[in-house]
């Protein structure tokens, strides 16, 4: 006979187990504090943890007062393909694997898409244990609009590579954040003033969470020479803004594209329709452009 304090099992609280699958860990970016409860019970509980750096991993396992109770395996960009099916069978197995990287969300500029690509493949479960994230941490700390952004990560270390990455980015009119090295971070904010232009705001966001935090805020120009003067260290996000809104294209610019396409054996209104789409103009007075410059 069952006292009443029981509780039926149908109706007892459940906690999620992650018994039987791949699980990326978001570790903190800087306070050790930032770690989920979850977090510190998946690095007791998981029979695997897959870490980018298994040094660091133990470091951060030491501040959070967790003793790791599973194996711990190495798993960075260099042996990810190779290791993911391993971890995947563990999977297949009923185990649970936790990935983590040396910081924020594993697959985000870190190790992790690869073998979740590959557990997809398989149809093996995957999940997360959310955490801090760098990116969105800078996003939020930039002052920048924050309702449509992309994510670039890091930048071509080569000047050329560089120059047409950010010549192609130009006109993207979303907020941009990307990953930077400190050793480099002045060279790329003068190389975005040059293809974005010197007043384009930007934010620069160092050692996010940490003791000596810092967030510089202002012109891509500025915060060039800022930073070759000060030689910013730490682990760096850069926020830009995105582009303007452009105004018409004026449409004696477009005019000789038209009549080129026109001489091609298109018929002029389906090109009318094309180009004044793109270019935020009048179909109607583009057309009457075109037929005025085909008189004359």
């Amino acid at each position: 006979m069952s006292s009443s304090t029981d509780v039926p099992d149908a109706d007892r609280p459940t906690t999620p187990r992650e018994a039987g699958h791949l699980v990326l860990g978001g570790t903190p970016i800087g306070n050790a504090e930032d770690a989920s409860p979850r977090l510190r019970r998946l690095l007791a509980e998981a029979d695997v943890v897959a870490a980018e750096d298994t040094r660091r991993l133990h470091a951060l396992a030491g501040r959070l007062g967790v003793q790791v109770g599973g194996r711990v395996v190495s798993f960075h960009e260099h042996n990810e393909s190779d290791r993911a099916d391993d971890l995947l069978d563990v999977v297949d197995g009923g185990g649970t694997v936790l990935v983590v990287s040396d910081a924020g969300m594993p697959s985000v500029s870190d190790p992790g898409f690869r073998v979740v690509a590959r557990a997809v493949e398989r149809g093996v479960p995957v999940t997360t244990a959310p955490g801090p994230s760098a990116v969105l941490t800078a996003l939020a700390l930039s002052g920048l609009p924050t309702d449509r952004f992309c994510f670039e990560g890091f930048l071509p270390r080569k000047a050329g590579d560089r120059s047409r990455t950010l010549a192609a980015l130009a006109d993207e009119p979303r907020t941009l954040v990307f990953f930077e090295a400190p050793h480099r971070v002045a060279e790329t904010l003068a190389a975005m003033a040059e293809a974005f232009g010197a007043d384009r705001p930007a934010a620069v966001a160092r050692e996010l969470t940490k003791t000596y935090e810092e967030v510089l805020r202002g012109p891509l120009a500025e915060l060039a020479e800022r930073a070759a003067a000060e030689q910013l260290r730490g682990e760096i996000c850069v926020v830009v803004g995105g582009a303007p809104p452009r105004g018409p294209v004026p449409l004696a610019e477009l005019v000789p594209g038209v009549l080129a396409r026109v001489d091609g054996g298109e018929r002029l209104k389906e090109v009318v329709a094309d180009v004044a789409q793109d270019a935020g103009v009048a179909k109607r007075d583009l057309y009457a452009a075109a037929l005025e410059a085909r008189r004359r």
